[in-house]
Order: C-alpha cells, then structure tokens, then sequence
C-alpha cells in the first residue's frame, strides 16, 4: 500500500496538469486557456516537485497543450522545456522567496514563454502575428497564477504532510 501511495503522488502532479489542460481546452470563450494553465503548473511542480516533472513529462505535456490548443505541434513543447528549465535553474531560490518574489520570477518566465510563443508564430506563418493576442494571455496567466499556485500549493503540503506521517 505505500509503494501505490508514494506512486500515486508522484504521478498526480503530472496527471492534475493534464486534467487542468483538458478542463481548460472546453470552449467557454477565452481564448489561449490551455497554454494559461500549462506554463504556470509545470512551473510551479518543477519549483516544488522537480522529481514529478522530469523533461519527458513536460513536453508530453507541450504535446498535449499543442493539441488541444491547435498550435504547431512541438512548439508548446519546447517553451514548456524551456519554463522547466528557467525553474529548474532557479528552484533553491524560488523554494524558500516569498510568494510575492516567485509570482515575480513567474511573470518573467511567463513573459519570456509569451515572446518565445509570439516568435514561433511569426517564424512558422511568415508573417507578423498580432501582439495583442500575445500580451492578453500574459495578463491571464500573471493574473491567474495566485490562484492556481494557492491550489497548487496545498495540493503539495497535503502531499508533503502523508510523505511526513509516512516517516
């Protein structure tokens, strides 16, 4: 039983983001929801799980956001390596800040996915995609992140306090 439930949490990380991504791929009219959802979870479980969101799994997960946003196939996948790496790279410093300098560290990271994205777009149409589209999705996803890392977070303390008990 504790081999299952030790697997078990360190498979939800992985499988909560594809169901947010699937959750957010339902029409309800705002546009880009899927990539809003995907850039701030696997920052969030590399920076507090790393272990859950090894490089294969973050781009399956592009994968999937590609799909289910009708994107280039590879592209989500790529920026996300990229977010994971950029909070790999930062994860001891982002551990221990405070909320207020990792939603910081967030929206910079989220910046750069949304220029990297915008760029892909413009490289793969020839053309010069509007920027708009691009800085609205910023807005969502900086807006977003304190109430999805709130979920997040006590996702992972409650996964934290059964590794404790389990000790």
């Amino acid at each position: 039983m504790r081999q299952l439930d030790s697997g078990a949490r360190a498979v939800f990380p992985a499988a909560f983001t594809v169901f947010l991504l699937v959750m957010a791929a339902v029409p309800v009219g705002v546009p880009g929801l899927v990539v809003a959802v995907a850039v701030p979870s696997v920052f969030f479980w590399t920076v507090f799980r790393p272990g859950a969101m090894p490089p294969p799994i973050v781009f399956a997960l592009g994968l999937l956001q590609d799909l289910l946003g009708f994107t280039p196939l590879g592209s989500g996948g790529l920026i996300l390596l990229l977010v994971h790496g950029v909070a790999l790279r930062g994860r001891t410093w982002l551990a221990r800040a405070s909320f207020l300098w990792g939603w910081l560290a967030f929206c910079a990271v989220a910046a750069g996915a949304m220029l990297l994205g915008w760029l892909f777009q413009a490289l793969l149409g020839w053309q010069r995609p509007p920027f708009v589209p691009g800085l609205a999705l910023f807005g969502i996803m900086a807006g977003g992140y304190p109430a999805l890392a709130f979920v997040l977070s006590r996702m992972h303390m409650a996964m934290q306090r059964a590794e404790d008990a389990l000790r």
